[in-house]
């Protein structure tokens, strides 16, 4: 008998954050409301960057490059997978303002070392190093999708013919269809393959925070750590010197049978919050979202599925279009909530949090509730 195991995670992310409800307050002047706020020297026109998502080029023409333009106009962080599509070096002159850069932990350090050097050239200004990929994740969906299993490549030569339109744009017109960083390092094409083959087979399940010493040293602007679900992992974050962390379950692709990030939030802003900044992704569909999201103690957000969405949709066109929609649902969240600025956006922004289970990082809202 075959079990389908299915990613419950992935849905307890939305349905987590939906359960987060927000505390109206009314006649306070919101004239004067700003979005604004600044993230490791950078001003940012709301707190929201976008994150690093692999093969975004598979969505749209060179969906990396569309969509850091996106940003770059918003005023916004694009952060660039290492698995892109798109080098490092075709997206970073496209933009006005320093892209962000991703990387895995690998057990090929040349590689590591390389895209170090190639985003710094480039002019990145923060690395998010990504952590929770000691090991692929089992991941069903992508042989339901014909990223891997039996017939996977005619899966997918069959979804492209079946769908003339990104044929067209992507499949002709956007080619070539490499994984850019990694080609420019090897020397020669790469393609899904390889993203199946090479990447999977370079992750070290043996790395700890002495092998990131190497990496601290190395790079010269702000660190951040991805893939924080623990507050004592969060605690070594600030003793390992990291700048930031995100907590994040990887968008529930990773294990999928841990807390939601909305579930695992307030339990490490309790235990660093001041002391490093806390960035959070998984599950954020909307400005509501985003502005729930602060007040359970992250300082800024990620963005992952909604601009993939947008950007499969519309191109740059309709990540432009998401990031406005997003800053008006956060100006409304904001206006009703009576916090005038991303400041003023705490744990009294809210009336209900995650439930009784939680540990005592919800306690506060539980007896303003009472009250």
């Amino acid at each position: 008998m075959v079990v389908h195991i299915l990613n419950t995670r992935c849905a307890a992310n939305v349905e987590d954050l939906s359960e987060v409800a927000l505390r109206q307050r009314i006649l306070k002047n919101m004239s004067d409301l700003s979005l604004e706020t600044t993230l490791f020297n950078e001003k940012l026109s709301m707190p929201v960057a976008l994150a690093p998502v692999g093969l975004c080029g598979m969505y749209a023409r060179r969906g990396e490059v569309q969509a850091a333009k996106a940003a770059d106009a918003h005023g916004i962080p694009f952060t660039l997978s290492t698995v892109s599509v798109c080098p490092i070096e075709e997206v970073a002159p496209a933009i006005k303002r320093p892209m962000w850069f991703q990387l895995y932990v690998l057990r090929d350090r040349g590689f590591m070392r390389n895209a170090l050097e190639r985003a710094k050239a480039a002019g990145c200004s923060t690395l998010v190093f990504t952590v929770d990929m000691p090991t692929p994740g089992a991941r069903y969906r992508d042989a339901h999708s014909g990223m891997s299993g039996p017939n996977a490549a005619m899966r997918r030569y069959l979804q492209a013919v079946t769908h003339p339109q990104w044929a067209w744009d992507v499949g002709l017109n956007g080619r070539p269809h490499d994984l850019g960083n990694i080609s420019a390092y090897l020397g020669k094409p790469t393609g899904l393959e390889d993203y199946i083959g090479w990447l999977g087979n370079n992750f070290d399940p043996s790395i700890s925070w002495k092998d990131l010493e190497w990496i601290r040293d190395f790079w010269d602007g702000p660190m951040v750590i991805k893939g924080i679900l623990d507050p004592e992992d969060a605690r070594d974050a600030v003793r390992f010197g990291a700048d930031g962390i995100v907590v994040s379950n990887h968008g529930g692709r990773q294990l999928d049978g841990v807390l939601s990030s909305a579930r695992a939030l307030p339990a490490i802003a309790d235990a660093v919050k001041g002391d490093i900044a806390i960035l959070a992704d998984s599950g954020i569909r909307n400005g509501l979202d985003v502005v729930r999201m602060i007040a359970l103690g992250a300082d800024t957000v990620l963005l992952g599925r909604a601009f993939l969405y947008a950007l499969a949709t519309a191109g740059q066109a309709g990540v432009a279009n998401l990031l406005n929609l997003i800053e008006k649902e956060m100006k409304v969240a904001m206006t009703l909530t009576g916090a005038k600025s991303i400041s003023e956006i705490t744990q009294d922004s809210l009336v209900q949090g995650l439930g009784k289970e939680l540990p005592a990082a919800l306690a506060p809202m539980a007896k303003g509730n009472a009250a």
